[in-house]
């Protein structure tokens, strides 16, 4: 049995097809990271912990059992307010090096 793959920022990738894929986060706290945007959208679902999201200038606060979409393009970033465990999917798949866009 083959493990599944890893990201550099720690995601663990469960499955990947043309259309979609989907990756599981665990994250200890940490505070906002900087602004970014992507060029895929991403749905999430939150396990357990609690999250903070801004996206276009708006705020939410993500408690277990919540679910977020962050569409292709806006600029958002995170806070990790409890330890988090968390199920993304991306669409098309963003699995690959050098898809994420920092917002100067």
């Amino acid at each position: 049995m083959q493990s599944s793959d890893t990201g550099e920022m720690g995601q663990v990738y469960l499955a990947t097809g043309k259309e979609v894929a989907m990756r599981r986060w665990q994250e200890d706290r940490c505070d906002f990271g900087t602004e970014h945007s992507r060029d895929y959208e991403t749905v999430g679902y939150l396990i357990s912990g609690q999250l903070e999201l801004d996206m276009d200038g708006e705020h939410a606060k993500i408690m277990p059992g919540d679910s977020w979409m962050i569409p292709e393009g806006a600029v958002h970033r995170y806070r990790v307010v409890e330890p988090i465990v968390a199920i993304e999917a991306t669409c098309p798949p963003g699995r690959f090096a050098g898809r994420d866009n920092p917002v100067s």
